[in-house]
């Protein structure tokens, strides 16, 4: 009989073992017995919805999420919404209360935020989007929105019919400089009769400012507008949708950013339908997003490293809805993306560079 129970608390205790073994074993993190991998972004002051930067973050987090069997919510992918900066660091800290495994930052603005909550919890693990945060347990993610906004330059300076083009920015910082800066050469490169007007609305949620300024642009003969604004650059899709529905045969454009917003600019006027966007400049926030969360994942976690997208990675681009460019066009449009590819071109990032890539141009 002892010989009987001393066997069977031995069976007994060597399966705990095993179930105890098992239950520590697929997690990222030690301890607690974890088995999954959760990850979790804080937008900027756009909103998830902005149908621009933030919205291609999420749906990149969502694909990752889905594609690995994660719920939304706590333990498997989530987003917390930012209504001004001063929400950004507590955004932060509460998803590292919830024990997210990986923690986005999105955009730019951000970056200060991201290297304090860093800096307070250095056994997490963080990336951010759009700048770079000199800490070993932050994976910086950058583009080159330059040489994607060249391409759309190009576009725009073989399609004006009036040779006046505009550019709306959200802020006037170094990133937005970067689009405008790449925009303007390229639409330099194919016409250089054409003139670039250039206004900021100082903000990236504030669709009112960017209706008006497109407003006064297009009053002014502006015929095609590229915007690098977020949600702000929802009001010059306002504007232009506006004008195209009193009069249906203007030829006015917009040229949208970081994901293909030819949605945003469909609409009818009696009965036919009309699209007033002529391209978008994509920015692969999506792919980056889920790549940096499936290397975390899987172990290989990018910390203290940047990232950057640019063309040859098919980070950045012009939006696979084309129908309204001819085929010349784009096919001007892939000899100078070669060109950058190969080096032969060097886009510049900042007004200076602009300047001096101008005096190239004859």
């Amino acid at each position: 009989m002892k010989k009987r129970m001393g066997l069977l608390l031995s069976t007994l205790f060597a399966a705990s073992t095993l179930l105890a073994a098992c239950g520590g074993q697929g997690g990222n993190n030690a301890g607690g017995g974890k088995d999954t991998f959760s990850v979790a972004m804080v937008t900027d002051v756009g909103g998830i919805d902005d149908k621009s930067f933030n919205q291609s973050a999420w749906e990149g987090l969502q694909k990752f999420g889905k594609d690995n069997g994660l719920e939304k919510g706590r333990g498997g992918y989530d987003y917390l919404q930012s209504s001004s900066d001063t929400d950004y660091a507590t955004n932060l800290n509460k998803l590292v209360r919830s024990d997210f495994d990986l923690i986005f930052g999105i955009g730019y603005l951000m970056g200060d935020a991201v290297k304090e909550v860093a800096k307070q919890n250095p056994k997490k693990h963080f990336a951010i989007v759009d700048t770079v945060v000199d800490e070993p347990n932050v994976a910086s993610i950058t583009f080159k929105e330059h040489e994607g906004s060249f391409l759309v330059g190009v576009v725009a300076g073989l399609m004006t019919k009036t040779n006046k083009i505009g550019f709306v920015g959200g802020m006037e910082i170094p990133l937005i400089e970067k689009f405008e800066s790449g925009f303007r050469a390229g639409v330099k490169a194919v016409n250089p009769k054409a003139t670039v007007e250039v206004q900021y609305a100082g903000a990236f949620d504030q669709a009112d400012k960017g209706k008006a300024i497109a407003s006064s642009m297009y009053a002014s003969g502006i015929d095609i507008i590229y915007h690098a604004a977020g949600a702000t650059g929802n009001g010059v899709f306002s504007e232009a949708k506006d004008l195209k529905k009193k009069d249906p045969n203007r030829e006015i454009w917009v040229i949208g950013v970081d994901k293909d917003q030819a949605p945003e600019g469909e609409l009818k006027v009696g009965g036919k339908t009309y699209n007033v966007t002529l391209t978008s400049m994509v920015k692969r926030v999506d792919v980056a997003v889920y790549d940096t969360a499936k290397r975390a994942k899987e172990g290989d976690f990018p910390g203290g490293k940047t990232i950057e997208y640019g063309l040859p990675e098919n980070g950045v681009g012009i939006a696979p809805t084309q129908d309204n460019i001819p085929e010349n066009v784009l096919k001007t449009v892939d000899e100078w993306k070669q060109k950058i590819i190969k080096g032969e071109v060097k886009v510049p990032t900042n007004r200076k560079e602009y300047e001096q890539f101008a005096a190239t141009i004859k």
